[in-house]
């Protein structure tokens, strides 16, 4: 059976891994509102 006695890369790999989802949701969540985000900034800058 193979076990490591050193964990220390461990939490840096799931920090790496979250980061990792965390970008990706806030590509997919920009890319599906960001039109919608730029309508509305164009609406507040014509109605200026």
């Amino acid at each position: 059976m193979l076990t490591f006695k050193d964990n220390r890369g461990q939490g840096l790999v799931e920090y790496a891994l979250i980061l990792v989802l965390v970008a990706v949701v806030v590509i997919v969540v920009l890319a599906v509102l960001g039109p919608t985000i730029g309508n509305i900034f164009s609406n507040i800058v014509r109605a200026i």
